[in-house]
């Protein structure tokens, strides 16, 4: 069932991914500045903040079976939809479609991990599903570029999304909600603007406006930074762009383990998971001499061990909603603080077009080496303990 959400995530990020590494082509041929190409992540982010809100509840109320289902479809026919792009204006509404889509695939693969994982095992399987993210990202550089170069970036759309109707397929005739799950699955969701009240939502929707868009900014930007910065070819990019998302692949499995070696320690739920988070965030900060070194090896060295210092912090956070919440609400407790991600997303991509065009990317990447200390100091102050009695609801009422 974990490989089943592994796959789609791999696919939600290959999907995602094919923009970026296509970006210096149609950067070129829509000749778009790096503001107007701002725009169109900012149209991905617009959708992908929005669906959030609206994803989680509704899968929730699905189920995770028919609910998964739903969202792989849509995003996979809106990213096969990229090929009939003209413009800036298509290329960004194409975009909107397929934000609106994927922004389902964590509600739902954290559902996946509530229902067939124990709390000690949760946050290593969180790392498992999510590290797909990091296997679609490293694919991405040679897979699109291959295509572009052998049938151009319109086949390289339509060959790329219709991978998710393939898993489609196998979902629908694989996937069942496990025996000892089914009751509290089947219980009624407690409606999303009670569940938006509580301290833990609004503090973990906060912390995730500064932590996320460092992502954001590495699988939207990067290949475009090799090429404008550092004067990569496409073949070049191709080459060596996947490389920070393989090493970003381990942070999942380290953040995981990490987490799980805290608990067995004897350190509290609390305890192991923030300072985890903590303990990655600062693995983060190697962002910042990333861009000021000269030697574009260690710049992309550097930049590696800032991806995997966030997917470190994310496969913890991802075991977070279930350690507090009740299984029949976590994909509306993820959908929901994940507007936060998109919130973020959306104003970190339009500042960074801008710095971009107006300075370079030194404070960019500063800026983005800085973020997850703020998180974490959210989680640290604002958030409150991490417990299943710290939801501030009564369930058994509320169901």
């Amino acid at each position: 069932m974990i490989a089943l959400a592994f796959f789609a995530t791999a696919i939600n990020y290959l999907d995602r991914q094919t923009l970026s590494v296509a970006a210096p082509v149609l950067i070129d041929q829509f000749r778009m500045s790096n503001t107007a190409y701002a725009r169109v992540i900012f149209a991905f982010m617009l959708a992908y903040t929005i669906a959030n809100g609206i994803s989680g509840p509704v899968i929730d109320r699905l189920g995770t079976r028919l609910g998964f289902a739903l969202t792989m479809a849509l995003w996979s026919i809106a990213d096969m939809l990229h090929a009939l792009a003209r413009g800036p204006w298509s290329l960004g509404a194409c975009r909107f479609l397929l934000g609106f889509g994927e922004a389902g695939n964590w509600p739902a693969s954290v559902k996946v991990v509530a229902e067939w994982f124990p709390v000690k095992e949760r946050a290593l399987a969180s790392g498992i599903f999510n590290s797909g993210s990091s296997v679609g990202a490293i694919l991405a550089p040679p897979v699109v570029v291959w295509l572009l170069v052998r049938y151009g970036w319109h086949q390289a759309f339509i060959w790329v999304g219709a991978l998710g109707i393939l898993w489609l397929a196998i979902w629908s005739l694989v996937y069942h909600t496990p025996e000892d799950s089914k009751a509290e699955v089947a219980a009624t969701p407690v409606p999303p603007l009670r569940l938006f009240r509580t301290r833990f939502v609004l503090s973990f929707t906060l912390a995730k406006v500064f932590l996320d868009p460092v992502w954001y900014f590495y699988i939207f930007w990067f290949p475009e930074y090799l090429k404008r910065a550092r004067h990569f070819s496409m073949a070049s990019i191709g080459k060596y762009a996947w490389i920070p998302f393989a090493v970003a692949g381990l942070g999942n499995f380290l953040g995981g383990w990490v987490s799980a070696l805290m608990l067995q320690r004897g350190l509290s739920l609390n305890a192991s998971r923030k300072g985890g988070v903590t303990l990655f965030a600062v693995v983060m900060m190697s962002a910042i001499p990333a861009v000021l070194v000269t030697d574009v090896r260690f710049s992309i060295g550097l930049v590696s061990l800032a991806m995997l210092g966030y997917t470190g912090c994310n496969s913890i956070l991802l075991a977070c909603p279930a350690d507090v919440f009740p299984k029949n609400v976590v994909g509306s407790i993820w959908g929901l603080a994940s507007m936060g991600s998109g919130f973020g997303g959306m104003v970190f991509a339009l500042l960074t077009g801008l710095m971009v065009d107006r300075f370079s990317y030194t404070p960019v990447f500063i800026g983005f080496g800085i973020m997850p200390l703020v998180c974490t100091a959210i989680l640290w102050t604002v958030l409150g303990p991490i417990s299943p009695a710290s939801s501030g609801l009564d369930f058994t009422e509320a169901s």
